[in-house]
């Protein structure tokens, strides 16, 4: 059921029945460490920018501990592999692309887009057949991004993937961040969904108050409402042009809205009396190790273009400098967080604000236990008693498939 808090309620005073009762993440066990729930992998995640994909070429990606081999055939196609040859398991990645055929580097093993194995150049007719191919991921572009499923392969097509339509509005205009930080995906979901921390920022956008108008929660989602409100100091110019403000800046409030809708996050902002976002964020955290301690962010920034003409492009410096120094001052916050976590050994966290309760719930709910181990196998799907497992047609000698 959703739980409603409203502005009248007061942002301290009113508590969602969910977390009235639940006793704070610290030391008592009562509740799971949620540093040690990793990320369900039946979503569709970034692992690449595009344009670091080139054609012919290979990319290196990983997703949770799992290495995955990138490559672009000549038909302009993503393909995402195993990143190891089921030969002598080294990186596909350092392979060699033919057509779109991903040939691996050490003994010319060749490997069609579905990760069955299409020609071992020296294998003798009559000798043991050769072992199964590897693991395909299913793979999607957009946004000028490679998704894969990194899952359940069956639960692919009826999975909902990202939708973001003023990606190619003639409105707005994208910008793409993608950044490796050092923590557990579930600090970047707090402190985006936290607004109380612009105390950080201060430097950057003055004084801001942000006031919470209230917020949903669900079983997979939290939204939390704001309204911000600049009260004195210095603001950084980009933040006045993202914001839509004239360049002098504006002391109007602006309502945001961020969302946690698992395993993705969003954010708007509505300036005073406008009825669209000034900009909107999309962003994901997806772990790169085994133990989920390193993820990378990748968020697609949209902003709506002013009516003059031009003038976006004349901005555009302003405000990446503007986020790159917010992101930054983040990340210190997030990554000092984590060597908490690593020197405790545990959460010792009291958290008093109920949405962060919330959400923490919600990434529990919805996480997987974390499973270092798994990462020896490689892909789960190849190690024989994994439902995924299913045989690929051996190869030919010489002969490409």
């Amino acid at each position: 059921m959703t739980e409603t808090l409203s502005a009248k309620d007061g942002a301290t005073e009113a508590e969602p029945a969910s977390s009235r009762e639940r006793l704070p993440d610290n030391q008592s066990g009562a509740v799971a460490d949620l540093r040690r729930t990793g990320i369900n992998p039946n979503f569709w995640y970034p692992v690449a920018v595009s344009a670091s994909v080139r054609k012919k070429k290979t990319f290196a990606a990983t997703f949770a501990g799992e290495r995955i081999a990138l490559y672009r055939g000549d038909s302009g196609t993503v393909y995402a592999l195993e990143d190891r040859c089921a030969h002598r398991q080294v990186p596909l990645s350092m392979g060699v692309v033919e057509g779109d055929v991903l040939r691996c580097c050490y003994h010319a093993w060749a490997y069609r887009g579905n990760g069955r194995i299409s020609q071992i150049p020296y294998l003798p007719k009559g000798v043991a057949r050769p072992p199964r191919g590897v693991r395909a991921y299913p793979v999607r572009e957009a946004y000028g991004l490679v998704f894969v499923f990194p899952g359940d392969p069956r639960k692919a097509d009826t999975t909902a993937f990202p939708d973001l339509p003023q990606f190619d509005s003639a409105k707005h205009k994208t910008m793409t961040f993608s950044r490796t930080v050092h923590c557990h995906y579930s600090f970047m979901h707090e402190n985006l969904l936290d607004m109380n921390h612009q105390f950080l920022h201060r430097g950057i956008v003055g004084k801001l108050q942000p006031k919470l108008l209230g917020y949903d929660t669900g079983p997979q989602s939290v939204e939390a409402r704001y309204l911000f409100t600049h009260a004195g100091g210095k603001k950084n110019r980009g933040a006045n042009l993202l914001a839509a403000d004239r360049i002098g800046g504006s002391k109007s409030p602006d309502v945001i809205t961020i969302r946690t809708a698992y395993p993705y996050q969003t954010l708007q902002l509505v300036p005073e009396n406008a009825e669209l976002p000034a900009f909107s964020l999309w962003v994901a955290y997806v772990p790169e190790d085994a133990e989920q301690r390193t993820n990378h962010v990748y968020g697609l920034l949209m902003i709506e273009k002013p009516p003059i003409p031009g003038a976006i492009h004349l901005a555009w410096p302003l405000i990446r400098r503007f986020t790159e120094r917010v992101f930054a001052e983040d990340r210190v916050a997030v990554e000092a967080e984590q060597r908490a976590w690593d020197e405790q050994g545990e959460d010792w966290n009291h958290e008093v604000f109920p949405l962060i309760l919330d959400v923490r719930d919600v990434l529990r709910r919805n996480g997987i236990p974390v499973r270092p181990e798994s990462a020896l196998c490689g892909a789960a799907a190849f190690c024989g008693s994994s439902p995924l497992a299913s045989p690929a047609p051996h190869a030919e000698a010489g002969q490409p498939g």
